[in-house]
């Protein structure tokens, strides 16, 4: 009878291990996602004018008469 409950630990062991492994594996996904993500958030979206009107450095758009 022992050998059946050593079969028994061993199985849930190895499944434990699985989850834990995929786990680590979405984990992993999220992070990387994450850092490929973030230089698109930092950049300015194109329809996005209050940036270029607030710098003085840049040429204004409207035509002056």
């Amino acid at each position: 009878m022992a050998v059946t409950f050593q079969k028994r630990q061993k199985e849930m062991k190895r499944l434990e291990k699985q989850r834990e492994k995929a786990e680590r594996r979405a984990q992993k996904r999220l992070a990387n996602r994450a850092q490929k993500q973030l230089p698109t958030d930092v950049a300015t979206p194109a329809g996005d004018e209050s940036a270029a009107q607030s710098d003085p450095n840049l040429p204004d758009s409207t035509p002056q008469n």
